[in-house]
């Protein structure tokens, strides 16, 4: 009998993989509110049920539960929660253990965090077959170079030997997943898989786990992207408030919401929308939605770009003395006012080139040039007085945050920063107007000024580092990512932000992702980066309608659309 087969012949493939009663999870006091509250569903062998919802639905911790990875402070109650027809409250850490891997598997997002970065996978795939089988050395390697390969990892041979770290986004995610199937079990519980992966990437990983969900495995795939769901579950179940508020199949659930949270998630889908049209609901009291931004004819001459790149090549130094050319005779131009969106895979070069437009990392070959004169040439004393014309929004805002300052301290060394620029420096009771302006200028609180970093939500993290940018009245922003990690609906609420910033403070938008559809529906113009060079450039409207580019028709064909 082949090593599959000495794990398969242990697998129950009941009809039922899953069952969940009245599920209930809470934290510190008993008589607080739970923050999962009283969920049901279940999901059968070959079917894949999508559950849905924002940071703070309950649906990570609904996902931990039904793996006993809660935590300890956790209180899980339920009528039922079996897996395989068996019942699994109340079980001990050391019955889980021997569950775990055999009976579900689990895949998270942070593959890099997941796997450890001192073991090759072969090490870490086949931990799981020496604990839960009693198959020798030769075999497990042999089971693990079979799931290698059953997850679409080329040549495994050549991979199992490989660390976490000298593999890319999508082979570390293959292999986290093929880790979660060695003992193939009938249910699968993958958390938010696909978040923060390239277009294309995100592609294979789904059709990976669609490949394994029609080769009977169960799968929850839990996600706060409608869109990316769509491609592969049979059912939707949409979280709010520790709640289930609808439920039916894809189809039904993406083509005729039902529940008002459901409608508000579909809504903030960047994909397809208008350029300029509200992404999430009009606040309260504000006027009806806005008008889509639009840029003016350019006069004859067309103006000097706010900002334009000129032939910029830079290399690196990597291991064992090899030079890595992560920019490769890049030009782009910044209209006044307008967005020009720069797309492209992880290991593009758009990131480096960001930091040749900020003029951070100096360019081997080529410059930057700011309304017409000399940017990234210039000595940094000279540079200096001009740097606040510039700002910057990044996708990692916490790391960016000092953690032990509140947000009033931040923003008081943002106004600070910027006035040391000037003639003078501003006193005590101008810093404090300026920095209740910032904060109202990016629709927060004045109560949230005395929190720290970690007290925020991710949406009003992002929002302090778009006031901490804007404390020197700067004309061109340039955003890295700025949206990537954030939940669709959140994600809408500060791609509304920065348009309405736009037209209000006539800002001219560097915006650099890898998601498509953010990139259509923020640009004026678009830069396709492959390799180092950008492939294709143009008006927005016409890259994503008519792509000239093979690579750039790849990544709009792996873009998720509703239904």
């Amino acid at each position: 009998m082949s090593a599959a087969e000495q794990v398969g012949a242990r697998r129950p493939n009941p009809a039922l993989a899953l069952r969940v009663q009245n599920l209930r999870v809470g934290f510190g006091d008993p008589t607080g509110e739970d923050a999962v509250r009283g969920i049901s569903f279940e999901v059968r062998a070959g079917e894949c049920l999508a559950i849905v919802g924002e940071s703070g639905s309950g649906k990570s911790v609904t996902a931990r539960s039904l793996l006993g990875l809660a935590g300890s402070a956790a209180r899980v109650n339920a009528d039922e929660l079996s897996l395989a027809g068996e019942s699994v409250l109340g079980l001990s850490e050391a019955a889980w253990r021997r569950r775990r891997g055999r009976d579900v598997g689990l895949v998270l997002q942070d593959a890099l965090a997941s796997l450890d970065p001192l073991r090759p996978i072969v090490r870490e795939i086949g931990d799981s077959l020496r604990l839960h089988t009693r198959l020798d050395a030769a075999a497990r390697t042999r089971r693990v170079l079979e799931i290698l390969e059953a997850v679409g990892l080329p040549d495994p041979h050549l991979y199992a030997g490989r660390r976490s770290g000298e593999l890319s986004g999508g082979q570390r995610q293959r292999a986290l997943i093929a880790a979660a199937l060695a003992l193939d079990p009938p249910l699968l519980i993958a958390d938010e898989p696909t978040t923060a992966l390239d277009v294309t990437v995100q592609a294979q990983v789904l059709a990976l786990l669609d490949q394994v969900r029609s080769q009977g495995t169960a799968i929850v795939l839990i996600s706060h992207d409608l869109a990316v769901v769509g491609r592969i579950a049979d059912r939707i179940a949409v979280m709010h408030n520790g709640r289930i508020v609808e439920t039916g199949s894809a189809a039904d659930v993406l083509g005729a919401p039902e529940h008002p949270e459901t409608r508000r998630m579909l809504a903030a889908v960047p994909v397809d929308k208008p350029r300029g049209s509200r992404l999430a609901p009009t606040p309260t009291g504000a006027a009806g939605g806005t008008a889509p931004t639009t840029v003016s004819a350019p006069s004859t001459p067309e103006p000097v770009p706010a900002l334009a790149g000129i032939g910029l090549t830079k290399s690196f130094r990597g291991v064992h003395g090899t030079t890595h050319l992560a920019v490769d005779d890049v030009s782009f131009s910044l209209p006044r006012g307008g967005t020009l969106g720069i797309v492209g895979e992880s290991g593009s070069g758009k990131t480096t080139t960001a930091r040749l437009a900020l003029a951070l990392t100096a360019a081997d070959s080529g410059e930057v040039r700011l309304f017409g004169e000399p940017w990234s040439t210039l000595p940094e004393r000279e540079r200096r007085a001009r740097r606040p014309l510039v700002g910057a929004v990044y996708q990692d805002v916490l790391g960016s945050f000092d953690p032990r300052l509140s947000v009033r301290e931040i923003l008081q060394h943002a106004v600070a920063a910027a006035a040391g620029s000037g003639p003078e420096t501003p006193g005590r009771r101008s810093t404090a107007v300026r920095v209740a302006t910032l904060l109202d200028s990016v629709g927060l609180a004045q109560t949230l000024l005395e929190r720290r970093p970690t007290d925020l939500s991710g949406g009003q993290r992002q929002r302090v580092g778009i006031a901490r940018a804007l404390a020197s009245d700067p004309r061109i922003l340039i955003c890295d990512e700025p949206v990537s990690a954030l939940d669709v609906s959140v994600q809408a609420q500060v791609l509304d932000l920065l348009d309405e910033l736009q037209r209000e403070l006539s800002l001219s938008l560097l915006f650099i992702s890898h998601d498509l559809g953010v990139i259509q529906h923020v640009s004026d113009r678009v830069a396709v980066m492959q390799n180092g060079r950008v492939v294709e450039s143009g008006p927005a409207a016409e890259v994503f309608t008519a792509p000239a580019h093979p690579y750039t028709q790849a990544l709009l064909s792996a873009v998720p659309r509703l239904i």
